[in-house]
Protein backbone atom coordinates (compact mmCIF):
# COMPACT_ATOMS: atom_id res chain seq x y z
CA UNK A 1 0.00 0.00 0.00
CA UNK A 2 1.31 3.41 -0.97
CA UNK A 3 1.00 6.27 1.52
CA UNK A 4 0.59 9.89 0.44
CA UNK A 5 0.14 13.13 2.40
CA UNK A 6 -1.79 16.19 1.26
CA UNK A 7 -3.11 19.37 2.77
CA UNK A 8 -6.56 18.97 1.22
CA UNK A 9 -8.22 15.76 0.06
CA UNK A 10 -11.32 15.99 -2.13
CA UNK A 11 -13.31 12.80 -2.62
CA UNK A 12 -15.60 12.97 -5.64
CA UNK A 13 -14.82 14.45 -9.06
CA UNK A 14 -18.16 15.86 -10.10
CA UNK A 15 -18.44 19.56 -10.89
CA UNK A 16 -18.37 20.51 -7.21
CA UNK A 17 -15.27 18.45 -6.42
CA UNK A 18 -13.47 19.68 -9.53
CA UNK A 19 -14.14 23.34 -8.68
CA UNK A 20 -13.16 22.84 -5.04
CA UNK A 21 -9.90 21.05 -5.85
CA UNK A 22 -8.84 23.63 -8.44
CA UNK A 23 -9.70 26.52 -6.11
CA UNK A 24 -7.55 25.13 -3.30
CA UNK A 25 -4.62 24.12 -5.52
CA UNK A 26 -4.46 27.58 -7.08
CA UNK A 27 -3.88 28.97 -3.61
CA UNK A 28 -0.77 26.87 -3.14
CA UNK A 29 -2.43 24.08 -1.16
CA UNK A 30 -1.21 20.56 -1.92
CA UNK A 31 -4.45 18.91 -3.03
CA UNK A 32 -5.64 15.42 -4.02
CA UNK A 33 -8.80 14.73 -6.03
CA UNK A 34 -10.04 11.13 -5.74
CA UNK A 35 -12.67 10.00 -8.23
CA UNK A 36 -14.03 6.49 -8.76
CA UNK A 37 -14.86 6.91 -12.45
CA UNK A 38 -12.58 7.12 -15.55
CA UNK A 39 -13.84 10.62 -16.40
CA UNK A 40 -14.58 13.73 -14.36
CA UNK A 41 -17.81 15.70 -14.22
CA UNK A 42 -20.23 13.33 -12.50
CA UNK A 43 -23.69 13.87 -13.93
CA UNK A 44 -22.19 16.23 -16.53
CA UNK A 45 -19.73 13.63 -17.85
CA UNK A 46 -20.05 11.53 -21.00
CA UNK A 47 -21.16 8.64 -18.79
CA UNK A 48 -24.43 10.39 -17.78
CA UNK A 49 -24.71 13.50 -20.06
CA UNK A 50 -26.93 15.78 -18.03
CA UNK A 51 -26.71 19.48 -18.78
CA UNK A 52 -25.37 21.77 -16.05
CA UNK A 53 -28.40 23.61 -14.71
CA UNK A 54 -28.27 26.54 -12.36
CA UNK A 55 -29.85 29.74 -11.13
CA UNK A 56 -30.61 30.99 -14.65
CA UNK A 57 -33.14 28.14 -15.04
CA UNK A 58 -32.51 27.61 -18.75
CA UNK A 59 -32.21 31.35 -19.51
CA UNK A 60 -35.47 32.28 -17.77
CA UNK A 61 -33.68 34.42 -15.13
CA UNK A 62 -31.45 37.09 -16.75
CA UNK A 63 -27.85 37.61 -15.64
CA UNK A 64 -27.96 34.66 -13.25
CA UNK A 65 -25.47 32.17 -14.72
CA UNK A 66 -22.80 30.97 -12.31
CA UNK A 67 -19.27 32.29 -12.84
CA UNK A 68 -15.88 31.54 -11.29
CA UNK A 69 -14.11 28.27 -12.13
CA UNK A 70 -17.30 26.73 -13.53
CA UNK A 71 -17.63 29.57 -16.05
CA UNK A 72 -13.95 29.21 -16.95
CA UNK A 73 -14.45 25.52 -17.71
CA UNK A 74 -17.62 26.04 -19.73
CA UNK A 75 -16.14 28.91 -21.74
CA UNK A 76 -13.08 26.82 -22.56
CA UNK A 77 -15.42 24.07 -23.72
CA UNK A 78 -17.32 26.56 -25.92
CA UNK A 79 -14.03 27.58 -27.54
CA UNK A 80 -12.63 24.08 -28.03
CA UNK A 81 -15.78 22.02 -28.45
CA UNK A 82 -18.23 24.04 -30.58
CA UNK A 83 -20.36 20.99 -31.44
CA UNK A 84 -20.72 20.07 -27.75
CA UNK A 85 -19.39 16.51 -28.03
CA UNK A 86 -19.41 15.00 -24.54
CA UNK A 87 -16.14 13.02 -24.72
CA UNK A 88 -14.40 16.27 -25.67
CA UNK A 89 -15.91 17.93 -22.61
CA UNK A 90 -14.43 15.04 -20.59
CA UNK A 91 -11.01 15.98 -21.95
CA UNK A 92 -11.49 19.67 -21.06
CA UNK A 93 -12.27 18.72 -17.46
CA UNK A 94 -9.33 16.30 -17.31
CA UNK A 95 -6.98 18.96 -18.68
CA UNK A 96 -8.09 21.55 -16.13
CA UNK A 97 -7.39 19.17 -13.26
CA UNK A 98 -4.46 17.12 -14.57
CA UNK A 99 -2.30 20.11 -15.48
CA UNK A 100 -3.17 22.21 -12.42
CA UNK A 101 -0.14 22.86 -10.24
CA UNK A 102 -0.41 21.50 -6.68
CA UNK A 103 -3.21 19.11 -7.69
CA UNK A 104 -2.89 15.31 -7.97
CA UNK A 105 -5.69 13.43 -9.70
CA UNK A 106 -6.62 9.82 -8.83
CA UNK A 107 -9.05 8.52 -11.46
CA UNK A 108 -10.68 5.07 -11.26
CA UNK A 109 -9.96 5.22 -7.55
CA UNK A 110 -12.58 4.02 -5.11
CA UNK A 111 -12.47 5.13 -1.49
CA UNK A 112 -12.95 2.02 0.63
CA UNK A 113 -12.49 3.13 4.25
CA UNK A 114 -11.96 6.21 6.38
CA UNK A 115 -9.41 6.45 9.20
CA UNK A 116 -10.54 8.75 12.02
CA UNK A 117 -9.13 9.94 15.29
CA UNK A 118 -12.19 10.88 17.32
CA UNK A 119 -14.05 13.61 15.47
CA UNK A 120 -11.29 14.19 12.93
CA UNK A 121 -10.54 12.39 9.67
CA UNK A 122 -6.92 11.30 9.45
CA UNK A 123 -6.85 9.51 6.10
CA UNK A 124 -8.87 7.63 3.50
CA UNK A 125 -8.05 4.23 2.07
CA UNK A 126 -8.59 3.80 -1.64
CA UNK A 127 -8.16 1.23 -4.40
CA UNK A 128 -7.30 2.20 -7.97
CA UNK A 129 -9.10 -0.41 -10.06
CA UNK A 130 -7.05 0.05 -13.25
CA UNK A 131 -3.66 -0.44 -11.60
CA UNK A 132 -4.56 -2.65 -8.62
CA UNK A 133 -2.77 -0.14 -6.40
CA UNK A 134 -3.92 0.56 -2.85
CA UNK A 135 -3.46 3.95 -1.24
CA UNK A 136 -3.61 5.44 2.22
CA UNK A 137 -4.10 9.16 1.64
CA UNK A 138 -3.62 11.43 4.63
CA UNK A 139 -4.90 14.98 4.75
CA UNK A 140 -5.32 18.01 6.96
CA UNK A 141 -8.73 18.94 5.54
CA UNK A 142 -11.19 16.81 3.59
CA UNK A 143 -14.14 17.57 1.32
CA UNK A 144 -17.02 15.19 0.71
CA UNK A 145 -18.08 15.71 -2.91
CA UNK A 146 -19.14 12.09 -3.39
CA UNK A 147 -22.77 12.99 -3.99
CA UNK A 148 -23.93 10.21 -1.71
CA UNK A 149 -22.13 11.67 1.31
CA UNK A 150 -20.05 8.48 1.57
CA UNK A 151 -16.98 10.09 3.13
CA UNK A 152 -19.06 11.83 5.77
CA UNK A 153 -21.11 8.74 6.56
CA UNK A 154 -18.02 6.55 6.96
CA UNK A 155 -16.44 9.20 9.21
CA UNK A 156 -19.49 9.37 11.48
CA UNK A 157 -20.77 12.74 10.28
CA UNK A 158 -24.38 13.55 11.03
CA UNK A 159 -26.59 13.14 7.98
CA UNK A 160 -30.19 12.82 6.94
CA UNK A 161 -31.96 10.67 4.33
CA UNK A 162 -35.51 11.44 3.29
CA UNK A 163 -38.06 14.18 3.81
CA UNK A 164 -38.50 16.19 6.98
CA UNK A 165 -41.99 16.85 8.32
CA UNK A 166 -43.50 20.23 7.47
CA UNK A 167 -43.35 21.21 11.14
CA UNK A 168 -39.59 20.64 11.55
CA UNK A 169 -38.55 23.73 9.59
CA UNK A 170 -41.96 25.27 8.92
CA UNK A 171 -41.97 24.19 5.26
CA UNK A 172 -45.26 24.22 3.36
CA UNK A 173 -43.83 22.00 0.61
CA UNK A 174 -42.74 19.25 3.02
CA UNK A 175 -45.05 16.31 3.87
CA UNK A 176 -47.04 16.35 7.09
CA UNK A 177 -45.00 13.47 8.46
CA UNK A 178 -41.33 12.74 7.88
CA UNK A 179 -40.43 9.74 5.75
CA UNK A 180 -37.36 8.08 4.17
CA UNK A 181 -38.31 8.90 0.57
CA UNK A 182 -35.81 10.50 -1.79
CA UNK A 183 -35.83 11.46 -5.44
CA UNK A 184 -34.75 8.73 -7.82
CA UNK A 185 -32.11 7.92 -10.44
CA UNK A 186 -32.38 8.47 -14.19
CA UNK A 187 -30.76 7.10 -17.35
CA UNK A 188 -30.40 9.30 -20.42
CA UNK A 189 -30.35 8.45 -24.13
CA UNK A 190 -29.36 10.22 -27.35
CA UNK A 191 -30.86 9.69 -30.80
CA UNK A 192 -29.74 10.84 -34.25
CA UNK A 193 -31.43 11.45 -37.58
CA UNK A 194 -30.04 9.00 -40.17
CA UNK A 195 -31.69 10.67 -43.17
CA UNK A 196 -33.54 7.48 -44.08
CA UNK A 197 -36.08 5.17 -42.52
CA UNK A 198 -34.74 3.22 -39.53
CA UNK A 199 -36.51 0.36 -37.80
CA UNK A 200 -36.20 -0.58 -34.14
CA UNK A 201 -36.37 -4.13 -32.84
CA UNK A 202 -37.49 -4.11 -29.26
CA UNK A 203 -35.31 -6.27 -26.96
CA UNK A 204 -37.27 -9.04 -25.30
CA UNK A 205 -36.44 -7.63 -21.88
CA UNK A 206 -37.66 -4.05 -22.55
CA UNK A 207 -40.88 -2.74 -21.01
CA UNK A 208 -43.98 -1.85 -23.00
CA UNK A 209 -45.69 1.52 -22.63
CA UNK A 210 -48.87 3.00 -24.07
CA UNK A 211 -49.64 6.64 -24.79
CA UNK A 212 -52.05 6.53 -21.87
CA UNK A 213 -49.27 5.48 -19.52
CA UNK A 214 -47.03 8.31 -20.77
CA UNK A 215 -49.73 10.98 -20.88
CA UNK A 216 -48.21 12.90 -17.95
CA UNK A 217 -44.70 12.81 -19.43
CA UNK A 218 -43.75 14.91 -22.44
CA UNK A 219 -41.91 12.86 -25.06
CA UNK A 220 -42.35 15.14 -28.05
CA UNK A 221 -38.61 15.79 -28.39
CA UNK A 222 -37.27 12.49 -29.71
CA UNK A 223 -33.64 13.61 -30.02
CA UNK A 224 -32.78 12.82 -26.40
CA UNK A 225 -34.36 12.03 -23.12
CA UNK A 226 -35.73 11.89 -20.54
CA UNK A 227 -35.11 13.07 -16.99
CA UNK A 228 -38.50 11.65 -16.02
CA UNK A 229 -37.34 8.08 -16.70
CA UNK A 230 -36.68 7.98 -12.96
CA UNK A 231 -36.78 5.10 -10.51
CA UNK A 232 -35.90 4.58 -6.85
CA UNK A 233 -36.21 6.54 -3.68
CA UNK A 234 -39.47 4.93 -2.59
CA UNK A 235 -39.57 1.19 -2.07
CA UNK A 236 -36.08 0.83 -3.57
CA UNK A 237 -33.10 2.57 -2.03
CA UNK A 238 -31.04 4.55 -4.56
CA UNK A 239 -27.72 3.44 -3.01
CA UNK A 240 -28.01 -0.16 -1.84
CA UNK A 241 -30.27 -1.16 -4.74
CA UNK A 242 -28.52 0.96 -7.34
CA UNK A 243 -27.60 -1.98 -9.58
CA UNK A 244 -31.17 -3.27 -9.64
CA UNK A 245 -32.43 0.21 -10.41
CA UNK A 246 -29.97 0.49 -13.31
CA UNK A 247 -31.36 -2.72 -14.79
CA UNK A 248 -34.94 -1.50 -14.44
CA UNK A 249 -34.03 1.86 -15.93
CA UNK A 250 -32.56 0.15 -18.99
CA UNK A 251 -35.82 -1.72 -19.45
CA UNK A 252 -37.66 1.58 -19.17
CA UNK A 253 -35.43 3.49 -21.60
CA UNK A 254 -35.68 0.85 -24.31
CA UNK A 255 -39.41 0.51 -23.64
CA UNK A 256 -39.95 4.24 -24.05
CA UNK A 257 -37.90 4.22 -27.26
CA UNK A 258 -39.95 1.31 -28.55
CA UNK A 259 -43.09 3.34 -27.89
CA UNK A 260 -41.62 6.34 -29.74
CA UNK A 261 -40.59 4.20 -32.72
CA UNK A 262 -43.36 1.61 -32.85
CA UNK A 263 -46.20 2.92 -30.69
CA UNK A 264 -47.72 5.57 -32.91
CA UNK A 265 -46.61 8.57 -34.94
CA UNK A 266 -43.92 10.45 -33.07
CA UNK A 267 -41.90 11.79 -36.00
CA UNK A 268 -39.09 9.35 -35.27
CA UNK A 269 -39.13 7.31 -38.46
CA UNK A 270 -35.57 8.30 -39.37
CA UNK A 271 -34.22 8.33 -35.83
CA UNK A 272 -31.99 5.69 -34.27
CA UNK A 273 -30.54 5.32 -30.80
CA UNK A 274 -26.99 6.65 -30.81
CA UNK A 275 -26.21 6.24 -27.13
CA UNK A 276 -27.84 4.92 -23.96
CA UNK A 277 -26.27 5.54 -20.58
CA UNK A 278 -25.33 2.66 -18.30
CA UNK A 279 -24.51 4.80 -15.28
CA UNK A 280 -27.65 6.28 -13.69
CA UNK A 281 -27.59 9.90 -12.67
CA UNK A 282 -28.48 10.26 -9.00
CA UNK A 283 -30.50 13.12 -7.56
CA UNK A 284 -30.72 12.53 -3.86
CA UNK A 285 -29.42 10.28 -1.11
CA UNK A 286 -27.66 11.42 2.08
CA UNK A 287 -27.60 15.08 3.04
CA UNK A 288 -24.83 15.92 5.51
CA UNK A 289 -25.66 18.23 8.38
CA UNK A 290 -23.72 21.45 8.96
CA UNK A 291 -24.00 24.26 11.48
CA UNK A 292 -26.92 25.59 9.44
CA UNK A 293 -29.60 23.78 7.45
CA UNK A 294 -30.87 25.75 4.45
CA UNK A 295 -34.67 25.63 4.25
CA UNK A 296 -37.61 26.39 1.98
CA UNK A 297 -38.04 29.78 3.63
CA UNK A 298 -34.45 30.77 2.84
CA UNK A 299 -35.01 29.95 -0.83
CA UNK A 300 -38.34 31.75 -1.03
CA UNK A 301 -37.42 34.83 1.00
CA UNK A 302 -33.80 35.14 -0.17
CA UNK A 303 -32.53 35.30 3.40
CA UNK A 304 -29.51 37.58 3.70
CA UNK A 305 -26.75 35.72 5.48
CA UNK A 306 -23.68 37.51 6.79
CA UNK A 307 -21.68 34.40 5.89
CA UNK A 308 -23.09 34.01 2.35
CA UNK A 309 -20.49 32.45 0.02
CA UNK A 310 -22.55 31.07 -2.89
CA UNK A 311 -26.01 31.30 -4.40
CA UNK A 312 -28.78 29.28 -6.00
CA UNK A 313 -31.88 30.01 -8.02
CA UNK A 314 -33.13 26.80 -9.62
CA UNK A 315 -36.79 26.19 -8.69
CA UNK A 316 -37.58 23.84 -5.84
CA UNK A 317 -37.99 20.99 -8.28
CA UNK A 318 -39.61 18.27 -6.15
CA UNK A 319 -39.99 14.99 -8.02
CA UNK A 320 -42.87 12.63 -7.35
CA UNK A 321 -42.22 9.70 -5.04
CA UNK A 322 -41.47 6.52 -7.05
CA UNK A 323 -40.81 8.55 -10.17
CA UNK A 324 -41.74 6.69 -13.37
CA UNK A 325 -43.79 4.12 -11.43
CA UNK A 326 -46.29 6.84 -10.51
CA UNK A 327 -48.09 7.01 -13.85
CA UNK A 328 -51.03 9.06 -12.57
CA UNK A 329 -49.00 11.96 -11.19
CA UNK A 330 -46.84 14.63 -12.82
CA UNK A 331 -43.14 13.70 -12.65
CA UNK A 332 -42.22 16.89 -10.81
CA UNK A 333 -43.70 20.07 -9.40
CA UNK A 334 -41.85 23.30 -10.17
CA UNK A 335 -41.95 25.62 -7.17
CA UNK A 336 -40.41 28.95 -8.09
CA UNK A 337 -37.91 30.64 -5.79
CA UNK A 338 -37.45 34.37 -5.44
CA UNK A 339 -34.98 34.75 -8.31
CA UNK A 340 -31.67 34.24 -6.47
CA UNK A 341 -30.96 33.22 -2.87
CA UNK A 342 -27.76 33.01 -0.84
CA UNK A 343 -26.08 29.90 0.58
CA UNK A 344 -24.26 30.46 3.89
CA UNK A 345 -20.80 29.16 4.66
CA UNK A 346 -22.24 27.23 7.63
CA UNK A 347 -23.89 24.83 5.14
CA UNK A 348 -20.49 23.86 3.75
CA UNK A 349 -18.84 22.10 6.71
CA UNK A 350 -19.84 19.23 8.98
CA UNK A 351 -21.53 19.91 12.29
CA UNK A 352 -19.61 17.21 14.14
CA UNK A 353 -16.53 16.17 12.10
CA UNK A 354 -13.96 18.87 12.75
CA UNK A 355 -12.05 18.86 9.45
CA UNK A 356 -14.75 17.94 6.92
CA UNK A 357 -16.05 20.35 4.30
CA UNK A 358 -19.23 19.58 2.38
CA UNK A 359 -19.76 19.90 -1.34
CA UNK A 360 -22.08 18.96 -4.17
CA UNK A 361 -25.58 17.74 -3.48
CA UNK A 362 -24.70 16.64 0.06
CA UNK A 363 -24.44 20.15 1.53
CA UNK A 364 -26.54 20.98 4.59
CA UNK A 365 -30.12 21.49 3.36
CA UNK A 366 -33.61 20.31 4.08
CA UNK A 367 -35.15 18.03 1.46
CA UNK A 368 -37.20 20.93 0.08
CA UNK A 369 -34.27 23.36 -0.19
CA UNK A 370 -32.13 20.54 -1.60
CA UNK A 371 -34.57 20.21 -4.50
CA UNK A 372 -33.12 23.55 -5.66
CA UNK A 373 -29.48 23.39 -4.52
CA UNK A 374 -28.85 19.93 -6.03
CA UNK A 375 -28.29 21.16 -9.61
CA UNK A 376 -24.70 21.22 -10.86
CA UNK A 377 -24.34 24.96 -11.43
CA UNK A 378 -25.13 25.59 -7.77
CA UNK A 379 -22.94 22.66 -6.70
CA UNK A 380 -20.05 24.12 -8.70
CA UNK A 381 -20.03 27.54 -7.05
CA UNK A 382 -20.57 26.03 -3.60
CA UNK A 383 -17.63 23.72 -4.31
CA UNK A 384 -15.39 26.65 -5.22
CA UNK A 385 -16.42 28.38 -2.00
CA UNK A 386 -15.58 25.28 0.05
CA UNK A 387 -12.22 24.83 -1.67
CA UNK A 388 -11.34 28.49 -1.14
CA UNK A 389 -12.28 28.23 2.53
CA UNK A 390 -10.31 25.00 2.95
CA UNK A 391 -7.15 26.62 1.60
CA UNK A 392 -7.53 29.49 4.07
CA UNK A 393 -8.19 27.11 6.95
CA UNK A 394 -5.07 25.11 6.12
CA UNK A 395 -2.81 28.14 5.85
CA UNK A 396 -4.08 29.58 9.14
CA UNK A 397 -4.23 26.25 10.99
CA UNK A 398 -7.93 26.75 11.73
CA UNK A 399 -10.89 24.40 11.59
CA UNK A 400 -13.81 25.10 9.26
CA UNK A 401 -15.98 26.45 12.09
CA UNK A 402 -13.17 28.65 13.43
CA UNK A 403 -12.89 30.17 9.96
CA UNK A 404 -16.32 31.76 10.39
CA UNK A 405 -14.51 34.75 11.90
CA UNK A 406 -12.73 35.17 8.56
CA UNK A 407 -15.77 34.79 6.32
CA UNK A 408 -15.40 38.35 5.02
CA UNK A 409 -12.00 37.42 3.63
CA UNK A 410 -13.43 34.27 2.03
CA UNK A 411 -16.09 36.41 0.36
CA UNK A 412 -13.53 38.86 -0.99
CA UNK A 413 -11.34 36.07 -2.36
CA UNK A 414 -14.35 34.58 -4.14
CA UNK A 415 -15.33 37.92 -5.66
CA UNK A 416 -11.75 38.41 -6.82
CA UNK A 417 -11.99 35.08 -8.65
CA UNK A 418 -15.20 36.20 -10.39
CA UNK A 419 -17.69 34.43 -8.16
CA UNK A 420 -20.93 36.22 -7.41
CA UNK A 421 -22.42 36.54 -3.93
CA UNK A 422 -25.70 38.50 -3.71
CA UNK A 423 -25.33 41.83 -1.92
CA UNK A 424 -21.60 41.36 -1.29
CA UNK A 425 -19.38 44.00 -2.90
CA UNK A 426 -15.70 44.31 -3.70
CA UNK A 427 -14.03 46.06 -0.78
CA UNK A 428 -10.56 44.53 -1.26
CA UNK A 429 -8.14 46.99 0.39
CA UNK A 430 -5.35 45.83 -1.92
CA UNK A 431 -7.26 46.82 -5.08
CA UNK A 432 -5.93 50.20 -6.23
CA UNK A 433 -8.71 50.54 -8.82
CA UNK A 434 -11.34 51.10 -6.13
CA UNK A 435 -9.99 54.61 -5.59
CA UNK A 436 -9.36 55.48 -9.23
CA UNK A 437 -11.01 58.19 -11.28
CA UNK A 438 -12.46 56.38 -14.28
CA UNK A 439 -13.04 57.98 -17.67
CA UNK A 440 -13.50 56.76 -21.24
CA UNK A 441 -13.41 58.26 -24.68
CA UNK A 442 -16.99 57.08 -25.23
CA UNK A 443 -19.74 55.01 -23.62
CA UNK A 444 -23.31 53.85 -24.12
CA UNK A 445 -25.91 55.55 -21.86
CA UNK A 446 -26.40 53.60 -18.62
CA UNK A 447 -23.00 51.93 -19.03
CA UNK A 448 -20.69 54.71 -17.85
CA UNK A 449 -16.95 54.06 -17.34
CA UNK A 450 -17.11 54.29 -13.54
CA UNK A 451 -19.31 51.17 -13.52
CA UNK A 452 -16.13 49.04 -13.68
CA UNK A 453 -15.44 49.88 -10.03
CA UNK A 454 -19.03 49.50 -8.79
CA UNK A 455 -18.00 46.45 -6.76
CA UNK A 456 -20.32 44.05 -8.62
CA UNK A 457 -19.10 42.24 -11.73
CA UNK A 458 -22.44 41.56 -13.40
CA UNK A 459 -25.77 43.26 -14.04
CA UNK A 460 -27.73 43.14 -10.77
CA UNK A 461 -30.47 44.99 -8.93
CA UNK A 462 -31.28 47.10 -11.99
CA UNK A 463 -27.69 48.28 -12.46
CA UNK A 464 -25.63 47.46 -15.53
CA UNK A 465 -22.33 47.51 -13.56
CA UNK A 466 -20.63 47.52 -16.95
CA UNK A 467 -18.81 49.95 -19.22
CA UNK A 468 -19.99 49.56 -22.80
CA UNK A 469 -18.91 51.36 -25.93
CA UNK A 470 -19.10 50.75 -29.70
CA UNK A 471 -16.20 48.50 -30.68
CA UNK A 472 -15.67 50.49 -33.86
CA UNK A 473 -12.78 52.86 -33.29
CA UNK A 474 -11.25 50.74 -30.47
CA UNK A 475 -12.67 52.59 -27.45
CA UNK A 476 -10.49 53.02 -24.38
CA UNK A 477 -11.01 53.17 -20.64
CA UNK A 478 -8.68 55.12 -18.34
CA UNK A 479 -8.26 54.53 -14.60
CA UNK A 480 -6.30 57.37 -12.98
CA UNK A 481 -4.90 56.47 -9.56
CA UNK A 482 -4.55 59.00 -6.69
CA UNK A 483 -0.83 58.21 -6.50
CA UNK A 484 1.71 56.06 -8.26
CA UNK A 485 2.01 52.37 -7.40
CA UNK A 486 4.12 49.40 -8.34
CA UNK A 487 1.62 47.42 -10.43
CA UNK A 488 2.00 43.64 -10.37
CA UNK A 489 -1.37 42.41 -11.62
CA UNK A 490 -4.42 43.66 -13.47
CA UNK A 491 -7.67 41.70 -13.50
CA UNK A 492 -10.52 42.33 -15.90
CA UNK A 493 -13.98 40.80 -15.93
CA UNK A 494 -15.37 40.84 -19.46
CA UNK A 495 -18.93 40.38 -20.69
CA UNK A 496 -19.73 36.74 -21.50
CA UNK A 497 -23.54 37.27 -21.55
CA UNK A 498 -24.70 35.64 -18.33
CA UNK A 499 -28.25 35.46 -19.68
CA UNK A 500 -27.43 32.77 -22.24
CA UNK A 501 -26.80 29.06 -21.65
CA UNK A 502 -23.36 27.64 -22.44
CA UNK A 503 -23.74 24.17 -20.94
CA UNK A 504 -22.99 20.92 -22.78
CA UNK A 505 -26.20 19.04 -23.47
CA UNK A 506 -27.65 16.19 -25.51
CA UNK A 507 -30.96 18.04 -25.74
CA UNK A 508 -31.47 19.84 -29.05
CA UNK A 509 -33.75 22.38 -27.41
CA UNK A 510 -30.98 23.43 -25.05
CA UNK A 511 -28.33 23.45 -27.79
CA UNK A 512 -30.53 25.43 -30.18
CA UNK A 513 -30.55 28.35 -27.75
CA UNK A 514 -26.76 28.53 -27.83
CA UNK A 515 -24.34 30.11 -30.25
CA UNK A 516 -21.37 28.15 -31.54
CA UNK A 517 -18.00 29.18 -30.14
CA UNK A 518 -17.26 31.81 -27.49
CA UNK A 519 -20.02 34.30 -26.63
CA UNK A 520 -19.98 37.12 -29.22
CA UNK A 521 -20.09 39.72 -26.43
CA UNK A 522 -16.64 38.73 -25.16
CA UNK A 523 -13.67 40.88 -26.03
CA UNK A 524 -11.30 38.91 -28.25
CA UNK A 525 -8.35 41.31 -28.39
CA UNK A 526 -7.46 44.23 -26.16
CA UNK A 527 -4.48 46.30 -25.07
CA UNK A 528 -3.38 47.44 -21.62
CA UNK A 529 -1.02 50.33 -20.94
CA UNK A 530 0.51 51.54 -17.68
CA UNK A 531 1.11 55.28 -17.61
CA UNK A 532 3.26 57.47 -15.40
CA UNK A 533 2.88 61.24 -15.59
CA UNK A 534 0.98 60.82 -18.84
CA UNK A 535 3.65 58.69 -20.53
CA UNK A 536 3.25 55.00 -21.44
CA UNK A 537 5.77 52.97 -19.43
CA UNK A 538 4.43 49.47 -20.09
CA UNK A 539 2.24 48.00 -22.82
CA UNK A 540 0.60 44.60 -23.36
CA UNK A 541 -1.31 43.33 -26.36
CA UNK A 542 -3.60 40.58 -25.09
CA UNK A 543 -6.14 38.05 -26.27
CA UNK A 544 -8.94 36.82 -24.04
CA UNK A 545 -8.85 33.24 -25.42
CA UNK A 546 -12.60 33.17 -24.91
CA UNK A 547 -12.43 33.74 -21.15
CA UNK A 548 -14.40 36.19 -19.02
CA UNK A 549 -11.85 36.59 -16.19
CA UNK A 550 -8.54 37.99 -17.40
CA UNK A 551 -5.39 37.94 -15.25
CA UNK A 552 -2.48 40.03 -16.53
CA UNK A 553 0.76 39.72 -14.58
CA UNK A 554 2.87 42.85 -14.88
CA UNK A 555 6.50 43.48 -14.00
CA UNK A 556 5.92 45.68 -10.97
CA UNK A 557 6.08 48.74 -13.24
CA UNK A 558 5.44 51.99 -11.40
CA UNK A 559 2.50 53.91 -12.74
CA UNK A 560 -0.31 56.26 -11.82
CA UNK A 561 -2.84 55.26 -14.47
CA UNK A 562 -4.00 52.23 -16.47
CA UNK A 563 -5.53 52.45 -19.93
CA UNK A 564 -7.48 49.54 -21.46
CA UNK A 565 -8.26 49.64 -25.16
CA UNK A 566 -10.83 47.27 -26.69
CA UNK A 567 -9.66 46.06 -30.10
CA UNK A 568 -12.14 43.35 -31.18
CA UNK A 569 -14.91 41.05 -29.93
CA UNK A 570 -16.10 37.60 -30.92
CA UNK A 571 -18.88 39.20 -32.95
CA UNK A 572 -20.61 41.89 -30.94
CA UNK A 573 -20.56 45.52 -32.08
CA UNK A 574 -20.08 46.61 -28.49
CA UNK A 575 -17.19 46.24 -26.08
CA UNK A 576 -18.13 45.40 -22.50
CA UNK A 577 -16.09 45.32 -19.28
CA UNK A 578 -17.71 44.66 -15.91
CA UNK A 579 -14.76 45.11 -13.60
CA UNK A 580 -11.16 46.29 -13.47
CA UNK A 581 -8.89 45.50 -10.53
CA UNK A 582 -5.31 46.74 -10.10
CA UNK A 583 -2.84 45.20 -7.64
Amino acid sequence: MKTHHYDFVVVGGGMSGVCAAIAAARRGVKTALIHDRPVLGGNASSEIRMHICGADHHMSVPNARETGILEEILLENKRRNPEMVYPIFDSVLWEKVHFQENLTLYLNTHMTEVLCDGDRIEAVYALQMTTEKSFCIFGTMFLDATGDGVLGAKAGAEYRIGRESSSQYGEALAPEKEDPYTMGNSLMFKARDMGHAVSFIKPFWANTYTEEQLRMRDHSDVTSGYWWIELGGGKQDVISQGEELRDELLKAVFGVWDHIKNGGEHGAGQMELEWVGFLPGKRESRRLIGDYVLTERDCLESTRFEDAVAYGGWPMDIHTVEGFLNESGVPTVWNKVNSIYSIPYRCLYSKNIQNLFLGGRAISCSHVAFSSTRVMGTCGVAGQAAGTAASMAIKRNLGPRELLNCVGEIQQELLKDDCYIPFVFNCDPADYARHAAVTADCHIPGCEPEKVISGVARAAEGESNCWRAPIEGCPSLLLSLPEKHSIGEIRLVLDSNLSREITPSINQGVLSRQKSGPPPELLKEYEVEILLDGEVVDHIEAQSHGQRLQRLYMNGTEGDAVRIRAVSTYGSREAGIFEVRIY
